[in-house]
């Protein structure tokens, strides 16, 4: 099932700018090893913007929650600075042009 991850990032008044970027490198470099195994099919981050955007392919919501739960962020106790984590469902363009020709027939 392939999923669209969008999280918006947001440093905390308190932590260093250091502690921050620190967290969120080890955080890339597990995003970056879920590419390599292919979990992750492609990954962004939004110029200008603390956000981040991925393509995700899971075989359920199960095994999605695992994802996230396994993450740095999570583990280090950062999950906090995620904010706006938001999961769209995603399907081939090619599957629902296919239903379009029966739902056009009325």
């Amino acid at each position: 099932m392939l999923m669209m991850l969008k999280a918006h990032i947001a440093k905390p008044a308190d932590a260093s700018n250091k502690e921050f970027y620190s967290v969120w490198l080890k955080e890339a470099e597990a995003a970056l090893a879920a590419k390599e195994a292919g979990v992750i099919q492609a990954i962004w981050k939004v110029a200008g913007k603390p956000e981040v955007i991925a393509i995700l392919d899971v075989e359920s919501g199960d095994v999605l929650d695992r994802a996230i739960q396994g993450l740095p962020l999570w583990k280090l106790g950062y999950a906090h600075i995620v904010k706006d984590l938001e999961f769209i469902a995603l399907r081939p363009y090619e599957n629902w042009a296919e239903d379009l020709q029966t739902l056009a027939q009325g």
